[in-house]
């Protein structure tokens, strides 16, 4: 089997598990986005979840927010941990947005990746979920994800997303991107994981990783 006829056969079998897949994250617009995605560094998009909509309710826009604190909002997004790098992230990067883009989130990812807090997957998400430009966020997960399956050697995650960019058409890499997301929590995850019971890995999981 190719290379291709492999990452053809992955690509059908996440379609058949996940044919519709939705953001993960719950937003109304770029802005909620963008916070949302920097509040799920090393924490679980549920949680997220949980407490966006008690920050949101005290701003939900770059003008609301920068009336805050940074320790008023450090107290809203504690659950979600690493709270003062965060909350400095927010505040700083909303004053940017209201001094500089008049409030608007900018759609290039070299003005994303110079907010404070933002970085490459980060604006990769953004870009890609809400604005529809070509992009496929690689994070730890779908990095673990791609080196357990043979799809890169799992160097590091920028050769991840270099790897997965040059084997998946462009037109499919955001939603491959959340089918490998649900599919790698339901099916794949980082712990307890039964390869024998992955409809991927009983098939592409790479024989070192084997019991």
């Amino acid at each position: 089997m190719t290379k291709t006829e492999k990452v053809n056969d992955i690509l059908a079998i996440l379609e058949k598990f996940y044919p519709k897949v939705e953001t993960p994250l719950h937003h109304k617009d770029a802005y909620t986005l963008l916070v949302s995605v920097l509040l799920s560094a090393q924490c679980t998009d549920e949680r997220v979840n949980k407490i966006t909509p008690l920050l949101f309710k005290r701003a939900d826009n770059p003008y609301d927010m920068v009336k805050l604190s940074v320790e008023e909002i450090r107290e809203i997004i504690k659950p979600c941990g690493l709270s003062p790098m965060k909350s400095k992230g927010i505040f700083g990067l909303s004053k940017i947005l209201v001094e500089k883009y008049n409030g608007q989130v900018p759609q290039t990812f070299e003005e994303l990746e110079e907010l404070p807090a933002v970085g490459h997957k980060t604006a990769s998400v953004v870009m890609t979920q809400w604005f529809g430009k070509p992009a496929f966020p690689v994070d730890t997960h779908i990095h673990r994800l791609a080196y357990r399956w043979g799809l890169s050697t799992g160097k590091s995650v920028e050769k991840t997303e270099e790897d997965l960019k040059r084997l998946i058409p462009e037109k499919k890499w955001n939603k491959v991107h959340l089918q490998i997301i649900y599919f790698g929590r339901q099916y794949c995850p980082a712990r307890g994981h039964q390869w024998r019971e992955c409809p991927v890995c009983q098939k592409y999981m790479r024989k070192e990783l084997r019991d």
